[in-house]
């Protein structure tokens, strides 16, 4: 018979990645946690994580568990708090990859909230990579970003963002060499970044950099405030600001919903999730 403490040291090892941090977080010894997991290992006769010098990963049987896991826990919390007044029962956790808009975020996951009172929702930030590492592991059900070759959300391109008052706000389009002169804002989180640099230097422009941030909301701020421009996705556009399409840069994203085989299974009938990425769709450029 599996041991709840078992799934908790399991659970914590796929949430925190490293035994270390786990047992911690479950507050015993790093020993008492390795025996705990090697018991559940032999109880279901078969290895749930691969430990190398640098990592933690779920095996294929890891995989299988950890949705399993997470709703027996779910269900031990229930009857722990009562049962009627606990926490839902359903518990969704959805990687965001950080390089969209919070308005826009947030009103997706106002829906969610809305459509879904019966699922609680665990919203993770990150970079694509992150996120793409930590939906292979186990650690969230379903990530949305860029050119993941999930379920496609919408589709935009770049544009430089600058203050509405701008001269050159009212273009149709804007050249590299015409904002030559221009200090920017380097968005350091950018999946961009590389070929906006690209872009710039093969055409001899290589602007004063007046702040390199990855935040964009505060990257926003600035440029409104008339202190630099920045290139950034079209979905950024807002009030006071102006997104002029860049002359000669074709790059494109697409924004997915990706599960893995696992995980699609765990969400594929979720409200919550099913709400965001309408949410996305509809409120996107």
């Amino acid at each position: 018979m599996l041991d709840r403490a078992l799934l908790r040291y399991f659970l914590a090892v796929v949430d925190h990645g490293s035994f270390t941090r786990a047992a911690a977080a479950c507050r015993v010894t790093q020993p008492t946690l390795s025996a705990g997991i090697a018991r559940l290992e032999a109880l279901l006769g078969e290895p749930v994580l691969t430990r190398t010098s640098r990592r933690v990963e779920l095996t294929a049987a890891g995989s299988r568990l950890v949705g399993a896991a997470r709703r027996i826990e779910a269900e031990f919390a229930r009857a722990e708090g009562g049962g009627v007044a606990s926490a839902p029962a359903r518990l969704i956790r959805i990687g965001i990859v950080s390089t969209l808009p919070a308005a826009l975020v947030g009103a997706a996951v106002a829906r969610a909230v809305a459509a879904a009172p019966d699922e609680r929702l665990e919203v993770v930030e990150g970079r694509d990579r992150e996120l793409a590492a930590a939906l292979d592991r186990g650690r969230i059900d379903a990530m949305i970003g860029p050119d993941n070759g999930g379920t496609r959300l919408f589709e935009e391109g770049y544009g430089v963002a600058m203050a509405a008052a701008h001269p050159l706000a009212g273009e149709p389009a804007v050249a590299a060499e015409r904002i030559a002169g221009e200090p920017m804002i380097v968005r350091r989180h950018c999946e961009a970044l590389s070929e906006v640099s690209r872009h710039f230097t093969s055409r001899g422009v290589r602007p004063f950099m007046a702040a390199r941030t990855t935040n964009d909301d505060r990257a926003l701020a600035l440029v409104a405030a008339g202190l630099a421009v920045t290139v950034m996705p079209d979905c950024f556009a807002q009030p006071g600001v102006a997104l002029v399409p860049l002359e000669g840069f074709a790059r494109r994203r697409v924004i997915g919903l990706a599960t893995v085989a696992d995980s699609a299974r765990r969400v594929a009938d979720s409200a919550a999730v099913a709400a965001l990425a309408a949410g996305l769709r509809e409120q996107a450029p």
